[in-house]
């Protein structure tokens, strides 16, 4: 199963809820849509129990998050947890406000998550190792992300998703460090927002989650790899929103397996 990979995502097609940052829904659907999962949005709490009962996964993206919009994470994260699916967490600068912090504090201690994808700033955050972070940026720390991926893992019990140039995954006891990466994908805003959703669906399909995470990076990374390609690797971010939905959604098992450069760390 592990060689197909993209095969049976696209066979089973899950379905994938996401409580959803307002900035980047279109982006985050369409991915989705692209790779061969199937997306839905919520932002009612009323059909929170319904939505879920048909899901596969579940992901929550708290990079705009109201008040008055914590009953409706509450629901579908009591959900995911109760029929024991996936459940993801985007914790969006979770290191710029008390108020973020609280948030994702919040969910942490009362739901339990498989997975937690952020830059290193956020997850040296969550797993309180100092860090100097402003917004949405990765900051700088003096410890390795190799470290800072491992402690929150064990911290939370999740698998923890370090995204940079190099993308770090760790269960608490094994790590990888996938090493491809393009310039253009970071100038798309929402691509870590789409490798969040895209983790929950890839852990929806594979039995054992940390495989879940590292399949999801490699289908968004090696497809941003090629659409740069066909760009011959120009700085145009908006050509390359188009070509990455393209390269999603074309990529084969095959051409993953040829280009993937995964190093095993422990």
């Amino acid at each position: 199963m592990t060689d197909t990979m993209i095969q049976s995502l696209r066979h089973q097609r899950p379905v994938v809820v996401n409580y959803a940052n307002f900035v980047t829904p279109f982006l985050v659907a369409n991915g989705l849509n692209a790779i061969g999962a199937s997306p839905i949005m919520s932002e009612e709490q009323e059909e929170a129990h319904d939505l879920v009962q048909i899901a596969k996964a579940v992901v929550i993206n708290a990079g705009a998050v109201r008040r008055d919009s914590w009953p409706l994470m509450q629901a579908l994260a009591t959900s995911a947890n109760e029929r024991n699916i996936p459940l993801v967490l985007d914790p969006v600068a979770v290191g710029a406000t008390r108020y973020r912090k609280e948030l994702n504090t919040y969910l942490l201690k009362h739901y339990h998550f498989t997975a937690i994808r952020g830059n290193v700033g956020e997850i040296a955050t969550l797993a309180d190792i100092p860090w100097h972070s402003q917004g949405i940026d990765a900051g700088e720390g003096n410890t390795h992300a190799v470290e800072v991926v491992t402690t929150c893992a064990q911290k939370y019990q999740a698998i923890a998703i370090a995204s940079g140039k190099v993308d770090y995954i760790s269960d608490g006891t094994h790590t990888l460090a996938i090493h491809n990466q393009t310039e253009l994908l970071p100038t798309l805003v929402g691509s870590g927002d789409l490798l969040s959703s895209m983790v929950g669906a890839y852990q929806s399909v594979c039995s054992d989650p940390l495989a879940g995470a590292k399949w999801a990076i490699l289908h968004l990374t090696i497809a941003g790899e090629q659409a740069a390609t066909s760009l011959h690797h120009q700085l145009l971010p908006g050509q390359f929103y188009w070509q990455l939905l393209d390269q999603l959604s074309v990529l084969t098992d095959q051409t993953l397996h040829q280009m993937k450069k995964v190093e095993v760390l422990s």
